[in-house]
This record gives structure tokens, C-alpha cells and sequence, in this order.
């Protein structure tokens, strides 16, 4: 279950490809929209392979009052909610959440180091919007694959000028975390948004850079993993029931609908609402989630079902009763 969330319908306003692989959709609400903050997102419900489900998108650009913008990648391992928002065309109707940020951004630091990777960039760009009407420091690193994968390019350019640095793979620009981090001033802050590997990489150069953990915010993809996204199958301690997780669903969607009720939030591996308790792994625990520290990762007593796979079987206990009688 979800707690409490504001829902409206809205329209598609409008669907523009932004790079090859992302397609940007507009959305007009049926009721005006209150004030949000920079690096929002919204959650669709959608109807995948007959049966409703969430997706969580982030609004890209600056704030606007009657439209939002969202942009969405193609995803080849994706559990069809790619597919399904790209199938969308002008006069579509869709029902949203109201945006709400999980970003936990102190506005009041005079440097700003923004770091992106890939569809990462729709978050940071109403960010920089943001940032740059005050008189701050902001620098944005953008990862992406090639120059042509990079959504949103010509906008952050316009934007920041010399202040954006991209770092293209088949340019041989790799971004180099430990020295970004390291010419920052002392109260820096950085704010990022990428894929798993990408977030590691970034705690791991920020932590040996004496930096206080709490300067690092971030968001990460539920669909980013370490390992690949397959097929994998789930235990119930005490109850000899077997569920198999398909490729295309979360490990919380295949419990909840096999009747084992999982308490959950955000559906990002950010809350840690879901979190239940892993009994026995054969195979290896691919720990999506950016809730668990990464000694509590190593010791695999615990799994976000919201985001979390394996490969292999785990044997959890969901501490789930049903009701007598």
C-alpha cells in the first residue's frame, strides 16, 4: 500500500523527442497546480500488461503553473512503463500525483556542484533554473554516453555557459569525481542524479574526501542495478510458498499481488518503508536501493522490494499475518 497521495487527471499537451532515446511529455492538469519545489517529480499510474501500476517520473525545467514537463527514456530492461508513457499522443489522459521532491536541498550554501548521468539531467534541470536566479556558485558535470544522448543540452547551455562541463564517453571525457569533489570549497554541496554505479562511485569519492555525508544529495533510477535485470524467484519463511518475479515487475508488485501485503512509499529505494527481512540467498542480492548504507548492503539481512532484485532465489520474511478466520 501507498500512504495518502493527491491524485488529478490531466492531458497530453504536446510529446517531442529531446534525444534519440528520451522523449519529452507535456502534461496540462484539470486543476491549477500549487507551488513545488526544484528537482520534483510526479507518479502516473499506468496500465501494463493489464494490470495498474506507478511510475515515478521527474519534472524537468523551470516551475510552470498549468503544464509539467516530463521526460522519458526508452529503457531496454525496462518493466513497461517506458513503453507504455512512449505509446502516450497529444489528447491522452493520465492520472498524476501532485510533484513532491525527495531532494533534501539546503538553498542557503554559496556553491552548488550539480552532477548528472544520463536521464539523471531531468531533476537537476529545474535545479539549475533554480540556483541560478540567486547570486551562488553553480557548476554542472553532465555523463552521458555520447553528445547525442544528452537530453536537454542546448538548454543547460544556454543556462550555465562555461559553468557546464560534459563528460562524453566516446570522447574520452570521464569524469573525474575525486578531483571535482576535491577543488570544492569546504561548504560546498553537491546534488546529483544518475544510475546506480554512478551514486557509489560518488559516495565513495565524497566520503574519502572528508566530506560530511549529509552535503551529498541524490536521487538514483529504481530500474538502476550493479547486476542485470532478470527473472528471479522469492521464498516465504514459514509458509513454503514460491513467487516468481518476472523481468518486468518489482519484487514488491509480485508480493503484493500474491496477497503478502508490503507496506511501502516512495517505490524509489529512498524511504526505506519497504524494507523486509531476508532469510537465506542463494545467488546474490542486487541492492538498488539508496536507503541502506553499504555495510548493511554487505550484510544482506535486509531488501527493498520496491527496487531491489536478485539473481538466484532469496527467502524473506514480509512479517505479513493475514487475518484469522
Amino acid at each position: 500500500m501507498r500512504f495518502a497521495e493527491h491524485w488529478m487527471w490531466c492531458s497530453v499537451d504536446a510529446v517531442r523527442d529531446v534525444t534519440p532515446g528520451i522523449r519529452e511529455i507535456t502534461l496540462r492538469p484539470d486543476v491549477p497546480l500549487t507551488p513545488y519545489p526544484p528537482g520534483s517529480h510526479i507518479n502516473v499510474n499506468l496500465l501494463i500488461d493489464g494490470q495498474p501500476q506507478t511510475r515515478s517520473y521527474s519534472l524537468v525545467g523551470e516551475r510552470a503553473s498549468d503544464t509539467l514537463r516530463i521526460a522519458v527514456r526508452l529503457a531496454p530492461d525496462s518493466r513497461g512503463g517506458s513503453q507504455a508513457m512512449w505509446a502516450l499522443q497529444p489528447g491522452g489522459r493520465l492520472e498524476i500525483s501532485s510533484p513532491s521532491s525527495l531532494f533534501d536541498i539546503d538553498w542557503a550554501r554559496k556553491t552548488y556542484c550539480l552532477i548528472a548521468g544520463g536521464i539523471g539531467i531531468t531533476p537537476i534541470t529545474g535545479i539549475a533554473h533554480a540556483l541560478r536566479k540567486r547570486s551562488v556558485d553553480v557548476r554542472l558535470h553532465y555523463a552521458v554516453r555520447s553528445r547525442q544522448d544528452a537530453a536537454y543540452l542546448d538548454e543547460m547551455g544556454a543556462l550555465l555557459g562555461e559553468r557546464l562541463s560534459v563528460h562524453a564517453s566516446d570522447e574520452a571525457a570521464r569524469l573525474d569525481l575525486d578531483a571535482t569533489f576535491g577543488a570544492l570549497p569546504a561548504d560546498a554541496i553537491a546534488i546529483m542524479c544518475g544510475p546506480m554505479r554512478m551514486l557509489e562511485a560518488a559516495r565513495h569519492a565524497w566520503n574519502s574526501a572528508g566530506r560530511a555525508p549529509a552535503d551529498l544529495r541524490y536521487e538514483t533510477f529504481g530500474s538502476s542495478g550493479l547486476l542485470p535485470t532478470a527473472e528471479f524467484r522469492v521464498r516465504l519463511k514459514g509458509s513454503g510458498a514460491e513467487i516468481v518475479v518476472p523481468q518486468n515487475r518489482s519484487m514488491l508488485d509480485a508480493l503484493n499481488d500474491a496477497g503478502h501485503e508490503v507496506m511501502s512509499d516512495c517505490q524509489r529505494g529512498e524511504c526505506g518503508v519497504c524494507a523486509i527481512d531476508v532469510v537465506a540467498v542463494d545467488g546474490e542480492i542486487d541492492h538498488r536501493d539508496v536507503f541502506f548504507s553499504d555495510h548493511q548492503k554487505q550484510g544482506n539481512a535486509k531488501i527493498c522490494p520496491c527496487v531491489s532484485r536478485v539473481v538466484g532465489t532469496v527467502t524473506v520474511d514480509t512479517l505479513y499475518q493475514p487475518d484469522a478466520g
